[in-house]
């Protein structure tokens, strides 16, 4: 935890770091900086005990299990991309809403199948374990944050090779409709759902949809002992997405209503990557994460190539939605919002995503249009689905 608060304060104190994390207490990894604050910092990781560690709350993990698959007709492939989300309901309309019924749940979360070869398949599931009245609770609700540049840009690009293809940043990928996405298996990206599927339709490029993997690129060199190669800039190495799965919570609502709470999908790779991914988590309440905050990593648009980090606090939560401050341009959409906390069974720290950054939902308030950066929240269903998708059965996704 003091080398991720190390590697924070290397981020702001605009000094270029390089950091070890295996000694991340020597002040000699990072570059002169004030040395009050440093020194506090360094107070602060040496008198942390494990009574203060933020932990992985246990939840009870309900079961959704396929029931019947239906072929259905080919797909449309209209628009491209919209890499900005609209809604007519904003933080205080999503509490509002009742809480859905069983019926209710198990129409969101049925889901659509597209496959390479075009190939389009529905899916019923059926929900187990789940119990509303322990799960669907909103909570306290809390300051909510509009605009997508708060002041001062607090996003970094992330620069160097030591820290591009190193994790946590070597999870974050590129997709070809123009956004982000995050590792989350061997085979497995997560998104966000309006990247592919509009709310009516599949979006251009979704049929043909790529992954990217940023890579370096290397020029060769001539030199005394023959030709070598050297490490120069950065590029995107793709592979073809096999299939991409979306809720019908996203289909059958549209991002102008409540489907915003189901904007995310999975997508398989043709091919397994050999970079680390990340593990699934569900969603703490904003209260329970470290200093509140949240990170994420993406492409934004507005950096053409370069990997964009920020952290945040965390906002205003509704039970499906995480409002939060986070500076981010369109291309960030689709990016894993994930946390660090400590795993009391595995007795170490895990870095987990909890959620989906939709984007800037624009919301029309008595005609007056506001902003708000999203995010969707991994509840346990969620996570029982998209678990699923990537494992093929419940049996490994007991535990959230």
């Amino acid at each position: 935890m003091c080398s991720e608060r190390l590697f924070y304060w290397s981020l702001l104190s605009n000094t270029p770091a390089r950091i070890n994390r295996s000694s991340a207490l020597m002040a000699s990894t990072l570059l002169p900086a004030p040395l009050g604050p440093l020194l506090l910092l360094l107070l602060l990781c040496s008198t942390s005990g494990s009574s203060q560690r933020p932990q992985w709350p246990v939840q009870r993990v309900p079961v959704v299990w396929p029931q019947q698959i239906e072929e259905q007709p080919p797909p449309h492939f209209l628009r491209p991309a919209q890499l900005q989300v609209t809604s007519s309901c904003g933080p205080e309309c999503h509490k509002r809403a009742l809480p859905p019924s069983y019926w209710d749940l198990q129409q969101f979360l049925s889901y659509e199948t597209l496959h390479s070869s075009g190939q389009l398949t529905e899916t019923v599931v059926g929900i187990y374990g789940f119990d509303a009245n322990a799960f669907y609770e909103t909570p306290a609700g809390r300051s909510r944050s509009k605009r997508q540049i708060f002041g001062h840009d607090s996003r970094f690009s992330i620069v160097g090779h030591d820290f591009l293809l190193n994790y946590p940043f070597s999870a974050a990928v590129k997709l070809s409709t123009g956004c982000s996405g995050t590792l989350v298996g061997d085979r497995h990206v997560l998104t966000a759902a309006h990247c592919v599927h509009d709310g009516k339709n599949y979006v251009k490029g979704a049929q043909r949809l790529r992954v990217g993997f940023l890579k370096p690129q290397h020029k060769e060199t001539s030199g005394r002992n023959g030709t070598g190669g050297r490490p120069d800039k950065m590029k995107f190495q793709w592979i073809r997405v096999k299939r991409t799965h979306v809720p019908k919570g996203w289909i059958k609502g549209t991002a102008n209503d409540i489907g915003m709470d189901y904007d995310y999908a999975l997508l398989e790779l043709k091919k397994a990557h050999k970079r680390r991914h990340m593990k699934l988590g569900i969603s703490p309440a904003a209260k329970q994460l470290p200093g509140k905050r949240v990170q994420f990593s993406g492409f934004d648009n507005d950096r053409p190539g370069q990997l964009v980090y920020r952290f945040c606090e965390a906002g205003d939560e509704t039970y499906d939605l995480l409002y939060q401050r986070c500076d981010a341009q369109p291309g960030a959409s689709g990016s894993g919002v994930y946390a660090r906390m400590w795993n009391r069974r595995s007795r170490r720290w895990e870095r987990k995503v909890i959620g989906v950054f939709s984007g800037h939902q624009w919301v029309d308030l008595s005609g007056t249009p506001q902003e708000f950066n999203v995010a969707v929240r991994i509840t346990p269903l969620k996570f029982a689905q998209i678990c699923y998708w990537i494992k093929g059965n419940y049996v490994d996704c007991r535990q959230g």
